[in-house]
């Protein structure tokens, strides 16, 4: 009786005919990847943070009663972005130990140590170690939750659940502006250490992904797994006998993990996925997001303090919500083309108005163009270079490697964006506003080439055929 109902008869497994079972439920695959990428809501709040501190932390050293200089908030800034770096191989490797799923609960415990340290801080000192410790929960995140989506998800709607990252990514950031606005920054510190709190408790309730249980040898509780991911009625035991058919297949041609690494496949997806993120940071998002208030103050935006932030944040979540509807439709490669075609644009023209300001042009009437420009940046970015990168990387790795895979593209991004913006400062002394917007312009006119010759569509593909693709 448990046979039929389970629909795991021997007859029904030898004749493989999906028409005794019903397609799979998509809510609980959606509430599963909403609820882990609460964390990477909690992750956008530490990295808004620092837009709220005023033109070189001026209304966060006031607040803090502490003297900052400008090259210490680029420290401030940009330390967060180190300790993102210091957790990806770390937290790659825990996953593949003790699961996605604790390993994501365990980061509650970095990100509220971090906002204390930095609510009570009383010195510079404390403000770093306050974001370093922020960023190491960031990062881990950053890493663990688009592996985790990936797992558990149908090919038919992987993009779209790989989205919900950047979309929660994003939606941290916006609030982050917003309240910046209204409350000052110990509040918004506060206020910060809620959303990571909110990811423990409903994350607490979510199922392991079946691949990890799989690949422990535990093949019940994968089974638990995709009953409570995909609902009864589907072919529970299909999808797990094809999983175990990849993994005895793996096992049957087992080579040693250094030569894994050193495979063809492997060093492609090496490639692709260290290409997306160089191009992801140097395409210069984090200096719009992290400095964004700085750059509106220069540019003299006759708009309110804060209003302009407020307008690129509210975009940015507009854009990557519309991105999760048509990513599994047009297709990965496209939105990734279309995205940084537009990124070099804006930034080309944004590097325009900033020599006509610095050659004292007058560009009074033209004030509106710098929000133009940093808008379409901002949406674009977050419809392709945003999400996608972190997406396929869950997508181009074999099971064996994507841990440590995954957390060295991670490091490399982290990296990326703390020399991107510890050294923002730098470049725009040295080449100006204009020069500092024409390199990553430029940057993102090679990105063009680099996503058009080597980048390949995954959209509606299992992982097994991806990997055979690559």
């Amino acid at each position: 009786m448990n046979e039929k109902k389970l629909g795991i008869s021997q007859h029904e497994l030898v004749s493989n005919d999906d028409d005794h079972f019903m397609p799979a439920k998509k809510l609980p695959q959606y509430v599963a990847s909403l609820s882990s990428t609460l964390g990477a809501l909690a992750a956008g709040m530490v990295l808004g943070w620092t837009s709220s501190a005023g033109p070189n932390g001026l209304y966060l050293a006031r607040k803090f009663h502490i003297f900052i200089t400008p090259t210490e908030f680029s420290w401030i800034g940009s330390l967060c972005t180190l300790g993102a770096g210091a957790i990806c191989v770390p937290i790659g490797i825990l996953t593949d130990f003790i699961g996605r799923k604790i390993s994501m609960l365990i980061m509650v415990v970095p990100f509220i140590a971090g906002w204390l340290i930095i609510i009570f801080a009383n010195s510079v000192t404390m403000l770093y170690i306050g974001r370093f410790i922020t960023g190491i929960a960031s990062g881990a995140f950053c890493v663990t939750a688009p592996m985790y989506t990936a797992e558990i998800a149908e090919s038919k709607i992987r993009g779209r659940l790989g989205s919900y990252f950047q979309l929660l990514l994003t939606v941290g950031i916006f609030l982050s502006y917003a309240l910046g606005c209204v409350v000052d920054i110990i509040i918004l510190s506060i206020i910060s250490i809620v959303a990571p709190i909110i990811f423990f408790v409903v994350f607490l309730f979510m199922p392991e992904t079946p691949t990890y249980y799989l690949m422990k040898g535990k093949q019940d509780a994968a089974r638990k797994s995709l009953i409570k991911l995909y609902g009864i009625q589907y072919d529970i035991e299909g999808a797990i006998q094809s999983q175990l058919q990849a993994i005895e297949e793996k096992r049957r041609n087992k080579v040693s993990f250094s030569s894994m690494i050193k495979s063809k496949v492997t060093m492609k997806g090496f490639l692709i996925a260290y290409g997306l993120m160089f191009f992801q940071q140097f395409c210069g998002v984090n200096t719009i997001i992290l400095y964004g208030s700085d750059n509106f103050t220069k540019a003299d935006s006759s708009l309110p303090e804060g209003v302009p932030m407020i307008i690129v944040g509210a975009m940015q979540v507009v854009a990557v919500f519309a991105s999760t509807l048509v990513v599994d439709y047009i297709g990965r490669r496209i939105l990734l083309l279309l995205s940084i075609v537009c990124l070099f644009l804006s930034t080309l023209v944004l590097g325009v108005f900033f020599y006509l300001q610095e050659i004292n042009m007058h560009v009074d009437s033209f004030n509106w163009l710098p929000l133009v420009c940093l808008c379409v940046f901002i949406i674009m970015f977050s419809f392709g270079f945003g999400p996608l990168p972190w997406m396929m990387i869950g997508e181009i790795f074999a099971p064996e490697v994507k841990g440590v895979a995954a957390s060295s593209a991670g490091l490399l991004n982290w990296l990326l964006a703390f020399v991107v913006t510890k050294f923002y400062s730098d470049l725009t002394v040295a080449m100006g506003r204009s020069g500092t917007s024409w390199l990553f312009s430029g940057l993102s006119a090679i990105g063009i080439f680099f996503v058009y010759i080597l980048v390949p569509e995954t959209k509606g593909k299992s992982l097994e055929n991806i990997l055979r693709d690559l």
